[in-house]
């Protein structure tokens, strides 16, 4: 095993151990804690949020950009506690804590009889959604990344493929993709990271050219599916909303319609909480790489 494997599984295990050990209000204190703190130290991510902030939001100064850069630390310190909290979380409990905007018109979407590619991002508990989904509507396939550490991919699989969660490998994946709405099951993908010009359409994204991923309007080209984005936000410490945009009918629209659509709606629920965006990447660097030095 890797010396970084046995550090990842070493740190694993204490944060799991600390997770039974604590109540809820000490283990909210304690993510606080760990997020503030990386945020005064990690100077690096730090200057990596404020860049995007900057250009997502001009109109914001300093301060109201590091009161969100902050509260992105603390969304994803506890994003890491609720990974271990919903390791054995069962369909009850799934009920209890997540909940849909227009229940009634998912409920509608999710069984009018077409494919359906469901678009998301690295955006609130983006690692809960296929596991409600698939426990309460459809089977579900979700295109996933391979993690590097072989031991933390063993770990991260087994809780992403509870109730009957395929895993998709995104490196050469398709096929496995087209099969999976052969067979009726709902698609998942995450679509808002950088990627190579040939796996992407340059695009605006507030306003600032970007290259956004094209892989899911190009399946859904393919298979002549809807595209729904989905989304996942946080309501309080316990509970989750997930949050759909109108259906598109790649019948209807072009593989750059589709994608600018994918867009446009991760850019309104970034404008609607931007501190639950995993703002840590170089969104923008492609096409302003200087804004990062």
């Amino acid at each position: 095993m890797r010396k970084s494997d046995i550090l990842y599984l070493g740190l694993y295990y204490i944060l799991k151990t600390i997770f039974k050990i604590l109540p809820k209000k000490s283990i909210k204190i304690l993510a606080n804690l760990i997020a503030t703190t990386s945020f005064k130290l990690n100077k690096k991510h730090r200057k990596i949020i404020d860049t995007n902030l900057s250009m997502c939001f001009p109109q914001k100064d300093k301060k109201e950009r590091d009161e969100i850069s902050l509260n992105i630390y603390k969304s994803f310190a506890k994003f890491g506690f609720d990974f271990l909290a919903n390791e054995n979380i069962d369909k009850e409990q799934l009920e209890k804590k997540v909940t849909v905007e227009n229940f009634d018109d998912f409920k509608r979407i999710s069984f009018c009889g077409r494919k359906l590619i469901f678009t998301t991002a690295h955006y609130g508990n983006w690692e809960l959604l296929p596991s409600f989904y698939s426990a309460l509507f459809k089977k579900i396939s979700i295109v996933m990344r391979t993690l590097d550490s072989n031991v933390m991919d063993k770990i991260v699989s087994k809780n992403r493929s509870k109730f009957d969660v395929e895993l998709i490998d995104k490196k050469g994946g398709a096929k496995a993709m087209l099969k999976a709405l052969r067979d009726d099951r709902v698609l998942g993908i995450l679509s808002d990271q950088d990627v190579s010009d040939n796996e992407a359409l340059k695009i605006k994204f507030f306003d600032k050219d970007v290259n956004f991923i094209s892989g899911a309007s190009i399946i859904a080209k393919k298979s002549a599916a809807l595209i729904v984005p989905v989304f996942i936000y946080q309501i309080d410490d316990d509970r989750y909303c997930i949050k759909h945009f109108k259906e598109m009918d790649a019948k209807e629209h072009s593989i750059e319609e589709l994608t600018k659509y994918q867009a446009k709606c991760l850019e309104n629920m970034i404008k609607f909480k931007p501190d639950e965006y995993f703002f840590f990447h170089k969104r923008f660097k492609r096409y302003y790489p200087e804004l990062y030095d």
